[in-house]
């Protein structure tokens, strides 16, 4: 479907999807680069993962049309996008917290 089929609300959305999207990138890369994420701590890395996991989301579900697809679709994206983020976040945490 080109963006002449598409409704007008469709294209409104994804163009500003792609604006949280480009500004997302940006905030978490100023992040990462100003090592503000090292002495900030924890909480800067688990913001940076939460924008990711946002990002992850917007790009689900508007990107690859999950957002018209079925209910279970949906629910396995999301689910698996949210384990691989809990398990990511954990294993800097347990880095971070327990001797090497």
């Amino acid at each position: 479907m080109n963006d002449r089929e598409r409704p007008m609300g469709e294209v409104r959305r994804i163009n500003r999807v792609w604006v949280v999207l480009v500004m997302a990138t940006l905030v978490t890369y100023a992040l990462g680069e100003s090592g503000t994420a090292g002495r900030a701590g924890m909480w800067a890395t688990v913001l940076m993962f939460a924008l990711t996991f946002v990002k992850g989301t917007l790009i689900a579900l508007d990107y690859m049309a999950l957002r018209q697809a079925p209910l279970m679709w949906r629910l396995l994206i999301m689910g698996w996008l949210l384990v691989v983020t809990v398990f990511i976040i954990g294993a800097y945490a347990s880095s971070r917290i327990l001797p090497h």
